[in-house]
């Protein structure tokens, strides 16, 4: 049989816009630059706009290779945020983009790369539901930040891919390998519309919609690209639009540093429980249901999270993996996020690096076991 070929789909990117008459030409441009791929539609959600961005568009559009979509609103107070936007901005390009399209979205304010929407589409290719890509401060924009908000940043990062590396080695993702990156950024998330039906679309939060949205694809067992090579550069600047977003965030930390690191990161040790419980799940989903084996890895698993065995088998049995580990990890007491901190982050830096170092002796073990009992032939 002849190979099956992918079939490249149509690509159209959503961007909420706020007063970005100085920045909206060149995230354009960006677009209109890139490499060995090409979109077909860009649509520009206004949202309460009071500047002269929409006054540029028709200069802007005919000189683009994409059709220009923009869309005017003008919400009420309590939804004229980013969320909202993104949200409806990315419904509209889904319709565009048809049931066999790729919505793409990022920033008013960033500069894509120029391989950036062809290295998403090659994610696609290898079998991605959705993909996220790098936000990268401007250099320029970098350059007035504080060296020690950097080195913090650097620290903070540093210690989510720690953990990051640890879900690898114990729970590895065949669709998502090493290297990889742990941003969920608005300003590069791309998602095939068949998996936006399915997840329900971005939920318009007016913070953190974009780590929602991405929960929901796993939830639902979508398979997301962490694609390091999928690159946008977006501003640094201490001044947002959206409270509470990255220039808040930015501009807080200039007066006095954060005493605690994300919520998504945690001890490196609760992590290693985190993603062992999790690959145990993988396990028993594999197994036969009502098998003996599937009756002790459930125990186990019981034993793991703290949890009666009867709940544990109730939530396993879920349509998706997804929706099965979100209400065991929210119902198990042994996985409560702990707080990080950051005076404390050195320490923990070094408890997740004794943790990788270990699990890559065992990994490498187990290899030189498994080839010495090969068959010679």
């Amino acid at each position: 049989m002849p190979p099956v070929r992918f079939t490249a789909p149509t690509p159209v990117v959503a961007i909420p816009v706020r007063n970005e008459a100085e920045r909206i030409a060149a995230c354009l441009h960006a677009l209109a630059g890139q490499q060995g791929a090409r979109l077909a539609h860009a649509v520009l959600l206004l949202n309460n706009c009071t500047d002269a961005t929409r006054d540029m568009l028709p200069a802007l559009a005919p000189h683009l290779p994409f059709v220009v979509h923009g869309v005017e609103r003008t919400y009420p107070a309590p939804l004229a945020h980013a969320g909202t936007a993104r949200c409806e901005a990315m419904e509209i390009a889904a319709s565009l983009a048809g049931p066999d399209g790729v919505i793409l979205t990022t920033d008013a304010d960033g500069t894509v790369a120029p391989d950036w929407l062809a290295n998403t589409l090659a994610a696609f290719e290898e079998g991605a539901d959705a993909v996220c890509g790098r936000a990268l401060i401007n250099p320029a924009d970098a350059a007035l930040i504080p060296m020690h908000l950097h080195e913090d940043d650097r620290m903070e990062t540093g210690y989510g891919m720690l953990l990051d590396r640890i879900h690898d080695l114990v729970d590895p993702d065949p669709h998502d390998p090493w290297p990889r990156h742990a941003e969920h950024s608005g300003a590069s998330i791309a998602v095939s519309v068949v998996m936006w039906r399915r997840a329900g679309g971005l939920p318009p939060l007016p913070l953190g919609e974009d780590r929602a949205f991405l929960k929901a694809v796993r939830r639902v067992d979508g398979v997301i690209r962490h694609a390091p090579d999928v690159l946008v550069t977006v501003s640094g600047r201490t001044l947002g639009r959206a409270r509470g977003g990255m220039a808040d965030t930015m501009a807080r930390r200039l007066l006095r540093q954060d005493d605690l690191l994300d919520e998504s990161l945690e001890p490196a040790l609760t992590c290693l429980r985190r993603a062992r419980a999790r690959a145990a799940l993988r396990r028993l989903r594999a197994l036969p249901r009502m098998s003996g084996q599937w009756g002790v890895e459930m125990c186990g698993l019981a034993y793991q999270l703290d949890l009666p065995p009867a709940e544990v088998e109730r939530m396993a049995r879920a349509h998706f993996l997804g929706v099965a580990w979100d209400g065991l990890e929210q119902a198990s007491p042994a996985l409560v996020r702990v707080p990080v901190r950051r005076a404390e982050l050195a320490t923990h830096h070094r408890q997740a690096r004794r943790v990788v170092r270990q699990l890559l002796a065992r990994r490498s073990a187990t290899r030189t076991a498994h080839r010495h009992r090969q068959p010679v032939n």
